[in-house]
């Protein structure tokens, strides 16, 4: 077995590392994560539902998990290659991304507001355009999980054992990959679900329905190989000699995938992931 943690456990030294190493993403994340507060007041006083749900919950959920994502990537930027993120033009790709992370937040809330759909909404000429631009940016956002990965596979100056380094790399690339292909498989609907749901039950908090195929299943999964690869590793660590790290992670890898691709074709087929009984 072999010592798999990642370095720094400390509240204080994470942070300090977030800030340091990418302190653009590390900002925005905190400041996201702080307008939660703002949101759930909104909740909490307006009642106004739309499709079964509250109008706030939508911007909630995507407060939380941009708040996620970009503060896993300020933490991941720590084995960028030395110097990287202080180029200027990878300081204007970071403030394109988070440009486009503020775009799909003003436009998801903005749609909260006015109680109407943020997706699937092309009611109307400029309404589609607006769609279609936010899934543009939705792209670029995502991209920087594609740009981190595939810089970190190539430092061979991270100091993190292989298997960690491996599984944090191709995490953060899988997580672009399969998130593209099933998020633009998902645009390409009318909906995010596949057959008309007659009860309406869903899977709590994540609001998937348990009737019907809900695309938004594979779409959360796919979007999580960026956490779920590490974990695999330190784990693999904990219970496997340490010329199975690699391997390990590359079988993990795998697995997601699989996972990621049965839950896809099961919510196309019309399939509920976790069925109503």
């Amino acid at each position: 077995m072999t010592d798999l943690t990642l370095p720094n456990p400390n509240l204080t030294e994470t942070r300090r590392h977030l800030f340091d190493a990418e302190p653009l993403f590390a900002a925005t994340g905190t400041l996201i994560g702080l307008s939660l507060a703002v949101t759930l007041s909104a909740m909490a006083i307006d009642t106004r539902e739309f499709l079964g749900e509250n109008v706030w919950l939508k911007p909630v959920k995507f407060q939380i998990a941009l708040t996620l994502y970009l503060l896993t990537l300020a933490f991941f930027a720590r084995w960028l290659p030395s110097g990287m993120t202080a180029r200027p033009g990878y300081r204007v790709y970071a403030g394109l991304v988070v440009f486009a992370v503020i775009a799909e937040l003003i436009w998801i809330g903005g749609a909260a507001m006015f109680g109407t759909a943020s997706h699937f909404n092309v009611s109307n000429p400029f309404l589609q355009s607006i769609y279609g631009l936010m899934g543009a940016f939705a792209v670029l956002l995502t991209s920087a999980t594609l740009f981190q990965g595939i810089a970190i596979w190539r430092n061979a100056r991270t100091g993190l054992v292989p298997a960690l380094h491996l599984s944090i790399a191709l995490g953060l690339v899988l997580t672009f990959v399969l998130t593209v292909i099933v998020a633009g498989a998902l645009a390409s609907q009318s909906g995010h679900l596949i057959g008309t749901p007659v009860t309406g039950v869903k899977v709590p908090v994540l609001g998937w329905s348990r009737e019907v195929g809900d695309l938004r299943v594979a779409h959360f999964f796919a979007t999580h190989a960026l956490h779920v690869l590490p974990v695999a590793a330190m784990i693999a660590g904990v219970l496997l000699p340490q010329r199975w790290g690699v391997p390990a992670v590359w079988v993990a890898a795998f697995l997601f995938t699989a996972l990621v691709t049965v839950s896809f074709a099961g919510a196309l087929a019309g399939h509920p992931f976790i069925p109503e009984l």
